[in-house]
């Protein structure tokens, strides 16, 4: 049987990042976690029907997979997450000190400061589109991968680690203000982002994902652009080299074996993408 995972990512006097998984075969899973006293939790659900009761409010929330809450909590608080009918239970969640988002925010430089500090604070941040939790983009996604796969510490870690939080609380202010201009009106980006995350790294072809959703190959990047400002193509590559760099950093695989692994049928085509996109050569990045 395996056991449940609790990973401490990262761990300072204003922010902690907890990433747990548990796949045990047990038919109810469950996890406690505690939201610190005048803490901000961003909780992203990573697994189906997760269910929430909080303590605080005697409320109880059902979470759909990839949807994600921002929760104020003036006191320190017992929550509980579980799971039913054997399903995997995880998700990530990052806990950030009420004064570091103060000092970050600063609230009495300008009105639109103060009215953002004042949502969080009331807890606007929990629900989207017609009382329901928001979904994560894909940026969040590749934020929280990006996060995980992290392996340098100290005061490199800790700018990290910040800057990527920030960039998260942009992407959901962003996604909040723009809630009212329109309603999320298909689920055909869900369903290729599904598609595209299994089979990333298959030599994917615009004209089957096409074929699978059923709509046009237009109307598909559209859709999916419009959903999770990125391109398909872009998303494919993004996918290919994050896995790409774990597996360099991680393990001794062949080069040859990693580019093929991650969707690349040659090799020299594979270390021109990724030195591309990280500056640096696989073999150079292995050598440190």
């Amino acid at each position: 049987m395996t056991e449940p995972k609790t990973i401490l990512l990262f761990d300072s006097e204003y922010i902690q990042v907890v990433h747990y998984e548990d796949a045990t075969s047990e038919k109810y899973l469950k996890s406690v976690f505690i939201e610190g006293e005048t803490s901000f939790n961003l909780l992203f659900l990573l697994s189906p029907n997760i269910n929430l009761s909080a303590s605080d409010c005697g409320t109880h929330f059902q979470f759909q997979k990839n949807q994600y809450i921002l929760h104020y909590s003036s006191l320190e608080n017992k929550a509980e997450l579980w799971t039913e009918n054997e399903e995997t239970l995880q998700y990530f969640q990052i806990q950030v000190n009420y004064q570091y988002i103060f000092d970050l925010i600063e609230p009495h430089s300008n009105s639109e400061s103060a009215e953002i500090l004042e949502n969080m604070k009331n807890n606007n941040y929990i629900f989207l589109h017609k009382e329901t939790p928001p979904f994560m983009t894909v940026e969040m996604h590749m934020i929280l991968k990006e996060i995980s796969g992290y392996s340098k510490k100290g005061v490199m870690q800790k700018l990290f680690i910040e800057a990527k939080i920030i960039k998260l609380l942009i992407l959901i202010f962003e996604q909040f203000k723009e809630k009212n201009v329109e309603e999320l009106g298909s689920d055909n980006p869900e369903t290729i982002k599904k598609f595209l995350d299994e089979n990333y790294h298959k030599n994917i072809k615009i004209e089957e994902i096409s074929r699978i959703v059923g709509i046009n190959q237009n109307m598909l990047r559209k859709e999916f652009k419009k959903q999770y400002n990125t391109t398909i193509v872009d998303y494919i590559s993004e996918l290919r080299m994050l896995k790409a760099k774990k597996m360099i950093i991680d393990s001794k695989i062949m080069i040859k074996e990693i580019a093929i692994e991650c969707g690349y049928e040659y090799v020299q085509n594979f270390t021109r993408a990724f030195k591309k996109k990280y500056g640096v050569s696989p073999e150079k990045l292995r050598l440190g």
